[in-house]
């Protein structure tokens, strides 16, 4: 779906994501390492890459990764970027508007979103897609630069012979005055990170989820939601708003800084 439209994911929609996953042609590998493969594809009309990430974990479900992918209180334990984040409402059981905001290494400033989040769970597949939308609620942030997801996804199928199979497809301009070659090889690096900090976290998740609210579930139980429902009018983006620039609360833009991959 496009940057800024608020719908119902169709069929095709997930359809996509399964594609840029399953079709190699025109992606380049930028990193392989034991069941992890990363490559990296330009894309017309701009200078950031999408970048796609295969691995396998032989230790964990399907069902552990999904659940810790939508679980909202387990990623304020495992995603260690994180500053904020939240359920602004939802369109339908499959489909809700969110708000993150995440860190980012000094002096960068810290970035935040605003998304539609899709999910489809096929009994063999299940998939995750989101995308950066407008809630009026949710105007630029002071201290904040709004990021744009133009889209990300997750991809999930059983392991050859246990585990899980698991599919990472990402495109997003972090806005600021970052150079994009700078923000593709920082994209490459934290795309490996984030796998092994999902292995522990999904590895660690049923024990952790005995102790918090077990039962509550409500991607995969409709009845559970508890956000408010999505009025779409709230999500068309004003005229003037196209004029913003994403700037600092002091008004300035990112310094550039190297990137380096950090140990764990």
């Amino acid at each position: 779906m496009d940057v800024g439209i608020v719908k119902v994911a169709e069929d095709k929609d997930f359809e996509r994501l399964k594609q840029f996953l399953d079709n190699h042609d025109g992606w380049k590998m930028e990193y392989t390492k034991d069941e992890t493969k990363v490559w990296a594809k330009s894309v017309q009309d701009t200078n950031f890459k999408m970048i796609k990430l295969w691995t396998v974990f032989e230790d964990v479900t399907p069902e552990q990764m999904y659940d810790v992918l939508h679980d909202p209180e387990y990623r304020k334990v495992w995603d260690q970027n994180m500053i904020d984040s939240h359920d602004i409402g939802f369109i339908n059981p499959n489909n809700d508007v969110g708000y993150y905001a995440m860190s980012c290494p000094a002096p960068l400033k810290n970035r935040d979103f605003v998304l539609q989040r899709s999910w489809l769970d096929t009994g063999q597949e299940q998939l995750i897609i989101n995308h950066s939308v407008y809630h009026k609620d949710y105007p630029p942030r002071s201290g904040f630069v709004r990021a744009t997801s133009f889209l990300t996804g997750f991809l999930i199928r059983p392991g050859t012979e246990s585990g899980c199979r698991l599919g990472y497809v990402s495109q997003t301009d972090p806005q600021g005055a970052l150079p994009h070659w700078l923000v593709n090889k920082c994209t490459q690096i934290f795309a490996p990170k984030m796998v092994k900090r999902l292995r522990k976290a999904s590895q660690a998740y049923v024990e952790w989820k005995k102790d918090n609210n077990p039962g509550f579930k409500p991607w995969h139980y409709p009845e559970q939601i508890k956000a408010p429902r999505i009025r779409i009018e709230d999500c068309v983006l004003p005229s003037s708003y196209t004029s913003v620039k994403y700037l600092d609360s002091n008004g300035h833009d990112d310094q550039i800084v190297a990137c380096d991959e950090e140990s764990d």
